[in-house]
């Protein structure tokens, strides 16, 4: 199981915040995985606690957008059988990941948008919350400063999990509230099957977190899992999900100048994280390992 909590240039005074919540959300999921759970329902696990953690920008604390309003994105897929569940824009779903869970679990869909998202949690009996709920005072004052400097910063915190289980099907999650100041109903990487996330059995598991428009030039996480198939050009073999990072965000800055950050699980329970911002906050586990590896 691995998890981060978005790569950016994590101030000195949130490191330690940022550090305790991807080893609560590590904790979280490894226990589902620990009893014999499935990789769905670890990545769910570590992605809801990310949600609830305010640090993050996702759930409750997420940027507001150029409106002064919360809109939510989050996507699960499950790589035994290559089904996503997606959801965009919803502003009154605490933790929107469960809401892709239900679209990728009873839903002949992968992808909700909006008002008709919510329709679905709603009769699906998932409990709304009040807007208000999601927005803390941090990304009130940092609101109303861009709104006054006309500027819009680059996200940060979105949120991820990939993970392996016992029966050896991967999974992978994202969620995040995007960038500061964005344009309302603007969707970025992280909610787009091959984008922001990816998960096949044959290959891997991917999470990623950066600046969406440049992830989805290059359809991120497909590009980082065909590496992790494709070997290098001369010998035998496949990357090692170490590699396969490194190379796709290299790809990353060649070919859009951007920056962002990836995990990887592979069939062989082998991690990857990489990023090319000053931090990135992640940490994994293994069953080789007990002790888990927690870096910002």
């Amino acid at each position: 199981l691995a998890v981060h909590g978005g790569a950016w240039a994590i101030p000195e005074e949130m490191v330690e915040p940022c550090r305790a919540g991807v080893a609560r959300a590590l904790d979280s999921g490894w226990q589902v995985l620990a009893r014999g759970g499935s990789a769905l329902d670890a990545c769910q696990a570590a992605i809801t606690a990310l949600e609830d953690d305010p640090v993050f920008d996702a759930g409750i604390g997420s940027h507001l957008n150029r409106d002064g309003r919360v809109q939510l994105d989050a996507i699960l897929m499950d790589g035994r059988t290559l089904k996503s569940g997606a959801v965009v824009a919803v502003e009154r779903i605490r933790n929107p990941i469960h809401l892709a869970r239900l679209v990728l679990d009873r839903s002949e869909y992968m992808l909700l948008a909006g008002s008709g998202a919510e329709q679905f949690a709603e009769e699906m009996r998932l409990e709304f919350c009040n807007p208000a709920d999601l927005v803390v005072p941090r990304e009130q004052e940092l609101w109303a400063k861009n709104r006054q400097s006309a500027s819009q910063g680059l996200g940060a915190g979105t949120v991820g999990a990939v993970a392996l289980d016992a029966q050896g099907n991967l999974a992978a999650g994202t969620s995040t509230g995007g960038p500061p100041g964005k344009y309302p109903g603007r969707v970025g990487d992280s909610p787009l099957i091959g984008c922001g996330c990816y998960a096949d059995n044959r290959t891997g598991a991917v999470s990623t977190t950066g600046y969406g428009e440049a992830m989805m030039k290059v359809v991120m996480a497909k590009t980082t899992n065909d590496l992790l198939a494709a070997g290098p050009r001369r010998g035998r073999g496949r990357f090692e999900p170490q590699a396969a990072a490194e190379k796709a965000l290299a790809l990353l800055r060649e070919r859009t100048g951007g920056t962002g950050g990836v995990i990887i699980v592979d069939p062989r329970s082998r991690v990857g994280a990489a990023f090319t911002t000053p931090r990135m906050a992640y940490a994994f586990r293994t069953s080789d390992y007990l002790e888990p590896i927690v870096r910002v």
